[in-house]
This record gives C-alpha cells, structure tokens and sequence, in this order.
C-alpha cells in the first residue's frame, strides 16, 4: 500500500492536464469539437494551473512562516483541486456515442437495488442536473458510509457535500461545457449526454470504490 500511495504522490505544484481519451471530433455530433477543445485546453487548463499556482505559493507561505494569506490560498486551493478531479473523470465517463456500452452488472444492481430502475436513475440525474442553480455539477456517488449508491447537485464545487463520498459519475453543467452547441437549453444538453455515458468506466469506478479504493485518483497523475 505504501508503494502503491508513493508511486501516486503528487507533489506541490505538479499537477498536469491530462490527455483527452478520444480525439475532439469523437463526441459529435452531441458535443461539438470547438466545445470540447475550449473545455478541455482552456478551462481545465485553467484549473490545473490555479491549483499549481495555490500548492505552490502555501509551500512558499510555510517556508517562510507567513500565513497572512492562508484564507484565501486554501479557497484558490478547494476550487481550482475540485474542477481539476471533476474534469478529468469527466472525460473518462464519456465515449463516442454508441461505444460506451450498457450499464454493467455492479451498476445496473446498484442503481436498481436504491432507485427503482435505471429510467428512475436517469429522470432524478437529469433533473437535478438541470436544476443546479448557475453553475456546477450533477454527480453520481459512491457513500460508503451508507453502501449505496446516491445523486448529488454539487453548485459549488469547492463547497462539499456527504463527505466521504466517492463520485462515480459527474456531468458538468457550467454553461462552457454545453452553450456553444445549446445555447440556454441546458436540459436538452443533458438528456443528449446521456448517449455519451462510458458505462465500462463507471463500471469500473464503482468496484473500485465498493472494494474502499479511489478511483477518482486515477486520473489525475503527477508530471
């Protein structure tokens, strides 16, 4: 375990963007190339090096014993670490359409086993989705404290809820992610993404999580 936690360390300030999965055309005609490429360079980008900026000026800040400015570099911290985990699962969770797959056996019991049916699963993900007010994420989470699977609105990602939570399955609903392709009508930007859903992956993320493991590690390695 120690060789395991040592190889994934991270340290202050390296974060890096990771790589697209697929190329930026692979997910039209439900997200266009241009979203996908602004998304992607630029405003995952932006976190990546907002969390690079923050890690790197509290090394700065404990080295020299200055905490005047803690507060606010622990906020820059909180935000920028959180799109940065959100995004890159993100991408992992969608294929082109029509190549991601049906829902596998740990996820189809689960979600039927708490929700009903995976129609039901889909009706609340999508709605409370598109009801986050201005911007933020739906989410689909492990809670191992509860062993089972739950939805979460997250509308401030920096804020979190139902800590311990393992998310499974996040859908970015900040209006870079879907307005060049649908204007306002975030709504129909989801019922469409749900096409795009790489159900392997979120198979795979979720017996991870189901054996106390963290998967959303696992996209977001060290330079």
């Amino acid at each position: 375990m120690d060789q395991e936690n040592d190889r994934r360390f991270v340290p202050a300030g390296k974060h890096r963007l990771p790589p697209l999965p697929y190329p930026y055309d692979a997910l039209e005609p439900v997200i266009s190339a241009d979203t996908l490429r602004f998304h992607h360079d630029h405003h995952h980008k932006a976190y990546v090096d907002g969390l690079n900026k923050a890690e790197t000026a509290l090394v700065a800040a404990r080295r020299e014993n200055n905490l005047a400015n803690v507060k606010c570099l622990e906020n820059e911290l909180a935000f920028n670490g959180s799109g940065h985990i959100l995004h890159s699962i993100y991408w992992t969770i969608m294929a082109p359409e029509d190549c991601g797959g049906e829902p596998g056996p740990a996820v189809a019991k689960n979600i039927c086993k708490y929700f009903g049916s995976l129609g039901a699963f889909c009706n609340q993900f999508v709605t409370a989705a598109a009801r986050v007010e201005g911007s933020g994420w739906g989410i689909l989470v492990w809670n191992p404290a509860w062993g089972r699977l739950e939805i979460l609105a997250a509308e401030k990602h920096q804020n979190l809820t139902q800590w311990g939570s393992i998310p499974i399955l996040v859908l970015d609903v900040w209006e870079h992610a879907y307005y060049l392709d649908y204007q306002y009508d975030r709504e129909k930007y989801i019922r469409q993404w749900l096409k795009l859903i790489n159900w392997v992956e979120v198979e795979n993320r979720l017996l991870i999580a189901m054996q106390g493991g963290l998967p959303l590690l696992l996209a977001c390695e060290p330079e």
